[in-house]
């Protein structure tokens, strides 16, 4: 398909309040036991390379082009993005019958300072409400070595409260992290995720609406058995076969406890361009085809 961009320009310039009565009036739907969500709200954290291309999600109109094919094939329950996405994709009509989950903290660019210092620069509980959208993501580096974490970790719980106070998920994305020769780093062994996903289910002063998104690890078994909450596996931004990545899917949705995936650049860029095919080889994982 083919996205007219200057069309979609015009109408925020000449009804900027249109996004609030699409929002209104659309029709959302409850998550469900599985789930299987696109992400794309990397590019306010600064974050758009994707399969190493530096700049590949720098063209919106291409972006929004492979959203809007990804949202429209079986299988697909909705999708992860911040306002300004959201906002493009009801102006498209692509957001009926999905689960939308607005992206709440992308203060920690992507190669910053302070990364770990993870502010909330997008939505708030309140606003996701207001929007009738089905929950809020936060993503939580935890590192031991720099004191900015323990502003994120409160911050988080406020927001995980505030979501459950209304009934919205609170999608959590934990990770263990420190500091390597200036880069912010990922720790992704099953001791670390465990360790994380430990921290994550503890904050704010209810769980009942948290849903932790983590990473595929070795020793997954270990990771699922580590909490009652439910788990969505991610995708991150692969950088071997494809075949191998979905295997890797595979086997951890087999594990008690694990009830989806959230993918992005996997299947927005997949290697040879098929969006479509990718998405429908990863949502066949999630319903067990």
């Amino acid at each position: 398909m083919s996205i007219d961009m200057n069309d979609l320009r015009q109408r925020r310039i000449d009804d900027p309040d249109s996004v609030l009565r699409l929002a209104a009036d659309r029709r959302g739907r409850e998550p469900g036991s599985r789930l299987m969500l696109v992400a794309a709200d990397h590019p306010a954290r600064g974050a758009i390379a994707a399969r190493g291309r530096p700049d590949a999600m720098a063209d919106r109109g291409d972006l929004l082009e492979r959203l809007v094919v990804a949202l429209g094939r079986p299988g697909v329950d909705g999708v992860l993005g911040t306002p300004d996405i959201l906002e493009d994709l009801l102006l498209l009509d692509a957001l009926e019958d999905k689960v939308v989950i607005g992206s709440m903290n992308r203060g920690g660019l992507a190669g910053s300072s302070f990364e770990f210092d993870d502010r909330f620069t997008a939505y708030d509980a309140d606003t996701i409400a207001a929007m009738g959208f089905e929950g809020g993501k936060m993503l939580v580096r935890i590192a031991l070595d720099d004191p900015a974490t323990v502003r994120t970790l409160e911050r988080t719980a406020h927001a995980v409260t505030d979501l459950a106070r209304l009934g919205l998920m609170a999608m959590v994305e934990p990770f263990m992290s420190e500091w390597r020769e200036g880069k912010a780093t990922n720790l992704l062994t099953a001791e670390q995720v465990v360790k994380s996903a430990a921290i994550a289910a503890g904050l704010g002063t209810t769980s009942r609406h948290t849903w932790l998104k983590l990473p595929v690890v070795g020793e997954m078994e270990r990771v699922a058995a580590s909490t009652t909450l439910p788990i969505l596996l991610l995708g991150g931004d692969p950088k071997g076969r494809d075949d191998e990545i979905y295997e890797q899917w595979r086997a951890g949705l087999a594990l008690p406890g694990v009830r989806g995936l959230v993918i992005g650049r996997a299947l927005l860029y997949p290697d040879d361009d098929d969006v479509a095919a990718a998405v429908d080889v990863a949502a066949g994982l999630v319903r067990g085809s």
